[in-house]
């Protein structure tokens, strides 16, 4: 099975099936991601191997503890084996990478506009078995008042949108999967005049697909952490739901791009689901 980032400059092949397949709701996954969860599973490392190992970097999220992203595009790519298995992300597979979710993990620490709808088992943090301590959260800016705030993982880039976010869908399409390395976006919308990068906006990196008409990723460089984009001479900003701090007070009203949508992620909620666009 073989998978890439968004912009294909890293590339890697698998033996499957995925083991210990899991969604995790931390917060550094959430931010890492911009999406309400991530979904990674373990492949045997004598069955792993990159094809092509493009510019990656590494940030250490927490001590000891990597996360690899590719710099050009920000997509999250395999890191180091840990006890024998190279854990990829789903989302970066191009088929069906064998192997089903298990579990949520970090529950506790789940975004407050997502709701688990799905019968897998839960836990708070690490299951039985993982001798690991969470990593406390840092601390983030607090929003002003009627306004929306959000950040990076490693906070070095911070926004706010005043008013807040108009409304907010999830996307099931190929190229927001690769992308976010998730099972989908779940993306919200705002007026582009109503956001304000506080601090770090220097730091941010892009990448357009050549091929697509608007289709671009925009992250911290330092982190890979998906954020918002604004699209030139268009009126709205993208957000990546997992980057915002607290409760937007929206949620995510409908599935987009089903027809594409990954072949291990069943959709289990009650919200209207489109094979394209929204009608």
């Amino acid at each position: 099975m073989r998978g890439s980032c968004l912009c294909g400059d890293t590339v890697w092949e698998a033996s499957g099936p995925g083991e210990l397949v899991h969604h995790c709701h931390c917060s550094m996954c959430r931010k890492f991601h911009g999406t309400p969860f991530s979904t990674f599973g373990g492949f045997d490392e004598a069955g792993f191997r990159f094809v092509h190992r493009g510019s990656v970097r590494r940030y250490e999220s927490s001590r000891g503890n990597f996360r690899s992203f590719c710099e050009r595009c920000g997509s999250a790519v395999p890191g180091e084996a840990f006890r024998g298995l190279v854990f990829a992300p789903f989302g970066g597979f191009a088929g069906d990478p064998g192997g089903r979710p298990v579990a949520h993990i970090f529950v506790a620490s789940k975004a407050p506009w997502h709701e688990i709808t799905d019968d897998l088992p839960r836990f708070d943090d690490f299951p039985p078995g993982f001798d690991a301590t969470p990593t406390p959260e840092t601390p983030r800016d607090a929003a002003a008042a009627g306004s929306v705030a959000g950040s990076c993982a490693c906070n070095a880039v911070a926004y706010q949108i005043e008013g807040g976010i108009a409304f907010a869908r999830n996307c099931h399409c190929s190229r927001c999967r690769r992308a976010r390395s998730a099972p989908f976006a779940a993306n919200g919308f705002a007026d582009a005049s109503r956001i304000r990068f506080t601090r770090g906006e220097d730091q941010l990196g892009s990448y357009k697909v050549p091929e697509a008409d608007r289709f671009a990723q925009t992250f911290c460089r330092t982190c890979g952490s998906a954020m918002p984009r604004v699209f030139p001479n268009r009126p709205f900003v993208v957000i990546p739901m997992g980057s915002i701090d607290g409760d937007p007070g929206v949620r995510p009203r409908e599935h987009i791009f089903v027809a594409s949508k990954a072949s291990w992620h069943p959709i289990t909620d009650g919200l209207p689901q489109y094979d394209e666009y929204a009608t």
